[in-house]
C-alpha cells in the first residue's frame, strides 16, 4: 500500500486547510450527506416548534425507514417525509424510498390523514463544477405523493417528473401547506 501525498488546498484566495490527495472524493460525499442530515434535522425542528406537531428523524438510510415521521395527534395527521437537499438543478427520489414511506403511512391507517411528503430544498448556491458555485435563490418544495411508487425527479422550478427507462414524464403533485413558515417561491 502506497503512502498518500499531503498537499495544501488553496480555496477562495486563502489557505483553508489540508487535504489528502487521491482521497476518492470521500470528503465531498461526506459533505453532501451532512447537508442532507442537516435538512432532516431542520424539518423536524420546524414541526416540533409549532407546538401541535411531533416529528422524529428516524435514522440512517439503510434502516428502511422514512427520513422523518411527523404526527399531529389533535388533528389525526401523520406525515412520512422523504427529504432531499442539494445544490444541483434537480433532486432524485428512488421508488423504494417512496414505497417505504407509503408502508409507514399504511401502517398507521387509523389516522385520518396519512400522507407521504417529498420535501425538496435547493440550496442558495448552484454547483457549476468541482468546487465552483454560483449564487441563486434558496427554494423549498413540499409535495404530496399520492400514486404508486415510482422514481421521480424535482427540478429547481418545482416541476416533478416520473423517470421510467431513461425518459421523463411530467406528473402533477399537490403542494402541501406546512404548519410552519417556509422559504417557498411564490
Amino acid at each position: 500500500m502506497g503512502y498518500l501525498q499531503i498537499t495544501p488546498c488553496i480555496l477562495t484566495g486563502g489557505i483553508r486547510g489540508w487535504y489528502m490527495a487521491r482521497n476518492g472524493g470521500r470528503r465531498g460525499a461526506r459533505l453532501r450527506r451532512q447537508r442532507g442530515y442537516r435538512w432532516e434535522e431542520t424539518l423536524a425542528d420546524r414541526f416540533n416548534g409549532t407546538g401541535k406537531w411531533r416529528a422524529f428523524r428516524l435514522g440512517s438510510p439503510s434502516t428502511g425507514l422514512p427520513d422523518i415521521l411527523a404526527v399531529c395527534p389533535s388533528e389525526g395527521l401523520i406525515y412520512a417525509i422523504e427529504a432531499k437537499s442539494g445544490s444541483g438543478m434537480s433532486l432524485y427520489v428512488p421508488a423504494d424510498q417512496i414505497r417505504r414511506c407509503k408502508e409507514w403511512v399504511d401502517t398507521f391507517s387509523g389516522m385520518a390523514g396519512g400522507q407521504v411528503l417529498l420535501a425538496f430544498k435547493f440550496l442558495s448556491k448552484k454547483r457549476t463544477g468541482p468546487g465552483r458555485y454560483v449564487q441563486r435563490e434558496l427554494r423549498e418544495y413540499y409535495k404530496v405523493w399520492d400514486g404508486d411508487a415510482a422514481d421521480c425527479v424535482c427540478t429547481y422550478d418545482g416541476d416533478v417528473f416520473e423517470r421510467t427507462g431513461g425518459s421523463r414524464r411530467p406528473i402533477r403533485l399537490a403542494e402541501c401547506p406546512m404548519p410552519f413558515r417556509t422559504r417557498r417561491r411564490t
